[in-house]
């Protein structure tokens, strides 16, 4: 497993919606996306304006089922 990148929190979101994500809504400072086409894919980004924390960035990519090779990829 490699080693995740530091990341902000709008970046990842930038990032899901060139991989098939969407916006489905905000509610807070946390963004709710799903998949267009897989349905039970879905991650909820909180936007708190500075870098998203370890687990947290480990949390979602296990939610979109996204390696952190294919993150580094994207962005």
């Amino acid at each position: 497993m490699s080693k995740l990148p530091r990341v902000k929190a709008k970046d990842l979101v930038r990032a899901l919606c060139r991989n098939d994500f969407y916006v489905h809504h905000t509610k807070g400072s946390h963004v709710h996306l799903l998949h267009k086409f897989k349905t039970y894919m879905r991650a909820v980004v909180p936007i708190h304006g500075k870098e998203l924390a370890p687990k947290t960035l480990k949390t979602i990519l296990a939610q979109t089922e996204i390696s952190a090779e294919e993150l580094k990829k994207i962005l």
